[in-house]
Parts: C-alpha cells; structure tokens; sequence
C-alpha cells in the first residue's frame, strides 16, 4: 500500500515564490511506485488548499500519512507550520516546532553557537524601531563600517543589506522595523570566503552525516549571499575551495549547529571562513529545494539523488 505524503507549499512569506519551487521538485521527484503525493497549496494570505479549493488544515491533514515541508520564511521555518502538524498528530520532515523557531531566531542561535565554541560575528541586537536612533549611533562607535543589517525572524537573506555610516544604519534600521521586523540584528562585516554545509541524518552509516562544503561566490557587486535559497546570479562551487583543514572543521561546525540547536533529520548551516577561523552565521531548517539549490547540488556530489532524499526523509519521518 502507498504511503500518502502530503507536500506542504507556498505561504504567506516573502519566500512564496521559491518554495513554490521547492514544492514541485519534491512532488516531482517522489517515488511514484511507493508513494501517493499530495500537492497543498497554502497560499499568501496562509489559507490552505486541496485541489484548488480553500480547505481547513484540519480535513487535508487527516488524510495524510507523512508530510514534507516546502514551505520557505516565516510560517514555514518559525515552528508555525510545525505546530498546526504537531496539533493533527501528523508526522513531518524537518526540524520540530521549538527547534525551528530557536534556529529562526538569529540572536538566540548566534548564542547557541557561542555555547558550543564556535566562533560567531559580533553584533548588536535591536528590540524596537524606538531604540533605532540610539542603536545607529551604538554601532557607530562600536563596529567598523560597513556592518551588516539583517531581520531577526525572516528567512534566508531576506531583508538583508550592507551598509555604512549614521545615516545609512539608521534608514536600514527604520526600513526593516516599518516593514513588520520584530527585531534587528547590526552584525560584524566577515571579510572571507562564504560556505554551506548540509547534514543528513543516519545516512551511509553515520548519525549525522555532512556532505561536502560548498563554496558560495556572489555576484561581483554584491558581498554576501548569506546562503541564500536561490540566487540565478550567484556561484555555487561544490565542492569548495576550502584547504582539508577548513573543509573538515565546516563540516564539524555543521554538525554542532545541528545537535546545538535541536535539529532532526536535515539542515544546512553557513559560515565565513576568513585566516581567523571559521565564522558560524545561520542554519536553515528548511533549506531550498529547486534544483539551483544548495542541498540537491550537495547531495548529487556524492551520488544520491533526489529521488533517494526523499524516500531517506520519509523513512526518517516514520521512524522505519
């Protein structure tokens, strides 16, 4: 008998598009022979769809057997998503609801790298557009310029800038809180290469499994990537460029983003390796899944497919 997954995709984040994507290449790519695929569609509003029609969660949910989480951002890799599967009782891929949210939260994961000794960029950590004038000048006097300004809450490198001094922290500041951020993370300027590590849980005989580095070259106008989901314009070397040393010890800080934020079955974390050493920034949860995506260029480095992946998660997910 098949197994009936449901692939959850779409949302109300600024990530709609792209998971989107993610959604039809795991639909596309599940084993038809074992299992019975079950396209929902949440759209930007956050209501569901069955066949094109608006449901409630509760009646699609129920048919399942297993759900894989397409969903990109906020909703998606908040725990929000994860609560609403967790109150049905349906098994899901992916990190859980707490895990999902500590590992959105980038001030609370920064802290959980530091906990484990990795090294993380300085930075300051902003509440509220009231303290915007007071913090600008903070990291005025505290950071060289120019700094990074990124959304606590949002996924991907969403929101993200680099700017430089008063006029331009405080603007970017002020953007991002009139654009609905519930906080504002100034952060360190890294000057060095930007990595990506995947992890795959129990798979080739090793609980927790890292699959090579990739090495991330942005456009030559842009600095940072941040990892990002998709981008036509960036370069993905995989693997990377990395001496042994500094491949070994990504993979390493990969694994222990993944134990140190309560993580389950896969994620990707994404580094600065600069001659100081290896600088932890982010783990995404759900990482993007279209095919100029991090994680399926990883995997098909060493020979698994995707089609493989996603029969490795289900198994996961039901605990076969």
């Amino acid at each position: 008998m098949q197994t009936i997954v449901g692939v959850l995709r779409g949302g109300p984040s600024r990530e709609h598009e792209v998971s989107l994507k993610s959604g039809a290449a795991m639909l596309a790519a599940l084993p038809e022979e074992r299992y019975a695929a079950h396209d929902i569609y949440i759209d930007k509003s956050g209501v569901w769809h069955d066949r094109g029609r608006p449901t409630s969660p509760e009646r699609i949910l129920r048919q399942l057997d297993v759900a894989l989480i397409g969903l990109h951002g906020e909703y998606g890799e908040d725990g929000e998503v994860q609560k609403v599967l967790e109150r049905f009782g349906v098994p899901y891929a992916g990190a859980d609801s707490f895990a999902s949210y500590l590992a959105m939260h980038k001030v609370m994961a920064k802290a959980r790298a530091q906990e484990a000794g990795l090294l993380t960029p300085e930075f300051h950590y902003v509440e509220s557009a009231d303290d915007v004038e007071n913090a600008a000048a903070e990291v005025i006097r505290s950071f060289h310029q120019p700094v990074i300004v990124k959304p606590v809450g949002w996924g991907s490198s969403i929101g993200i800038s680099i700017v430089g001094g008063y006029a331009q922290v405080h603007d970017a500041l002020l953007k991002l809180f009139d654009e609905g951020a519930l906080g504002v993370l100034v952060e360190e300027y890294i000057r060095g290469k930007e990595a990506t590590v995947g992890i795959v849980e129990n798979l080739r005989g090793e609980a927790l499994y890292a699959l090579p580095t990739i090495e991330i070259i942005p456009p030559a106008n842009d600095f940072y990537s941040y990892g990002s989901k998709y981008s036509g314009a960036t370069r993905h070397v995989c693997p990377g460029n990395f001496s042994r040393v500094a491949a070994e010890e990504l993979q390493r800080a990969a694994r222990v983003m993944h134990r140190a934020l309560g993580l389950r079955h896969y994620s990707r974390s994404d580094f600065i390796v600069t001659p100081k050493g290896v600088y932890y920034l982010e783990t995404n949860t759900l990482p993007g899944l279209t095919t100029e995506s991090n994680l399926p260029i990883a995997l098909a480095a060493v020979g698994v497919t995707f089609r493989d992946f996603l029969s490795h998660l289900v198994n996961l997910t039901l605990g076969r």
